[in-house]
């Protein structure tokens, strides 16, 4: 079923989005070289705790597999969900990294891929067109839209600047629980799916891959890598659903704050 959400759950997501984007912030003032991912990790969880929030991902359950960690940090050829660990970050590493907000009974869901230093020209193009293609799909979430559009405005983007997209991970409704109906693909046909309504809310995250789309699951039953362990990277906004424009509930302002003064972070 898909939940429409009233202007009031709006503003709550929203006030989540803020501190989501502040976590983001806080993590990103630590990028940089010999910076251990787990580290990164331990700053997010002490933000969020601090700001009365629980982090969404902290224990999420799979069949069984408890996710770790509060954040997703997925590094280099790692697609999404990254365990944080004892690897050191380097200079030409790129960093995807995903995070959730549950507060006042809704979930925020956002996520950014950072490039450290002397990252190649063509994996820090990889980085542009991916965050662009996000707000490509962004633009067709609007009443009336169908989820297909969203899909196809990212496949078509990211494609025709010669990246390729995950099929097997997809974005999807943000609510009380954190993972609800309907599924986003990044890639569709126009006119395809689920109509959009105004009020649903949804998670657009964009996977998109240098090389070729597939990908495999490592033995921790979480961590996903591109097969020809070629980069990869995640963009994500929580939006909902209105008549002429989406609403963005997550931010990147924070983010963008930090990396503007950052030694070590490129600015896309």
């Amino acid at each position: 079923m898909i939940y429409l959400k009233t202007n009031s759950d709006l503003e709550v997501i929203r006030a989540n989005g803020i501190i989501l984007g502040q976590t983001h912030a806080e993590v990103a003032k630590m990028i940089k070289p010999g910076v251990t991912t787990k580290e990164l990790d331990k700053v997010a969880y002490e933000f969020i705790k601090d700001n009365n929030s629980i982090p969404s991902f902290l224990n999420y359950n799979v069949s069984g597999n408890k996710f770790p960690a509060s954040l997703c940090i997925s590094v280099n050829d790692v697609v999404v969900h990254g365990i944080p660990n004892n690897y050191q970050l380097k200079d030409g590493d790129i960093v995807s990294i995903d995070c959730g907000v549950f507060k006042n009974g809704f979930h925020a869901d956002s996520a950014y891929t950072y490039a450290i230093g002397n990252v190649n020209e063509e994996t820090l193009r990889l980085l542009k067109t991916t965050k662009e293609s996000l707000y490509e799909g962004i633009e067709q979430a609007v009443l009336g839209k169908r989820i297909g559009d969203i899909g196809f405005a990212i496949q078509t983007y990211s494609e025709k600047l010669g990246f390729t997209i995950v099929r097997e991970l997809v974005g999807h409704g943000v609510g009380k629980s954190l993972h609800e109906k309907p599924e986003v693909a990044n890639y569709g046909r126009r006119g395809d799916g689920a109509k959009l309504k105004e009020n649903m809310v949804i998670a657009i995250e964009p996977m998109v891959n240098q090389g070729k789309k597939a990908i495999h699951q490592e033995n921790d039953g979480w961590t996903i890598r591109t097969q020809d362990r070629k980069p990869s990277a995640h963009f994500e906004h929580t939006v909902a659903i209105k008549k002429d424009k989406a609403d963005i509930l997550t931010t990147f302002k924070f983010i963008e704050e930090v990396i503007a003064k950052s030694e070590y972070i490129v600015n896309i």
